[in-house]
């Protein structure tokens, strides 16, 4: 069983979304194997009035809090002040969570599982066998496939969804990654904090998960996001070859 799980939601515009997430996700969390969780909404002034709709859900579920920043900051520091939040009240471990209903909460009890064995970083996956996709249609496959080729060739490492969101951290695989100091703003932080985790000899388990295209509302990705990750992972593995040169 494990301690006290956070759960890290970042949000912008996603009023259509968050209320059924957490109707849908807060009997899944009753009943799975954790002492203690708590969820944090991070919310970047959504201007479609999410951040309302997060303080109305937490003020009927006290296991709800809601972190409102400023503005649009981006995922990856949305993901780091969750962290740091979850850290300083004493998370065991912290779960990133999308807003969109694309990573199902019926896959939590299995991630907890693995967590639970001992694995530093479970990840969902949507590329190991029992995983899979749903409501894509056959060139967002090919360009989400190649993405996860392209980043673990490069790499050279064996995890199947290095691009994978839906993931769960321990406490100290969190405090190795020095998050003060990343390198990607966007959508490619998936990538980064995988592989650093890897590269700090922590366990990265993948756990199969069905994934599902968001039902409501816009998608975040756009053309420069996924430039940005294909750069950052060549950028990676240069630093990695520097390092192996090194005297």
């Amino acid at each position: 069983m494990l301690d006290h799980v956070w759960i890290v939601t970042p949000t912008y515009d996603e009023a259509e979304n968050i209320e059924r997430l957490v109707a849908v996700t807060l009997p899944v969390l009753a009943r799975s194997p954790v002492r203690r969780f708590s969820w944090l909404i991070v919310d970047d002034a959504s201007p479609d009035g999410t951040g309302e709709i997060a303080d109305w859900l937490a003020c009927r579920h006290a296991a709800i809090r809601v972190l409102h920043r400023s503005g649009k900051g981006g995922l990856a520091s949305a993901y780091i002040d969750g962290f740091r939040l979850a850290l300083s009240e004493g998370a065991s471990h912290v779960v990133e969570m999308d807003a969109d209903l694309s990573h199902d909460p019926a896959h939590l009890p299995g991630i907890f599982a693995a967590a639970a064995a001992g694995a530093g970083v479970v990840l969902g996956s949507r590329y190991v066998a029992g995983g899979g996709v749903a409501d894509w249609g056959a060139l967002r496959r090919i360009v989400s496939r190649s993405g996860c080729w392209y980043a673990r060739t490069v790499l050279g490492v064996g995890v199947r969804d290095l691009t994978g969101g839906f993931k769960c951290f321990s406490a100290e695989v969190l405090r190795d990654l020095d998050l003060e100091h990343r390198e990607a703003r966007g959508y490619a932080f998936q990538v980064e904090l995988t592989y650093r985790a890897l590269e700090l000899g922590h366990d990265v388990v993948e756990v199969p998960i069905r994934f599902h295209d968001r039902r409501a509302g816009q998608s975040k990705m756009t053309p420069g996001i996924a430039a940005e990750a294909a750069w950052l992972v060549a950028a990676m593995r240069l630093r990695r070859d520097r390092t192996a040169v090194a005297p």
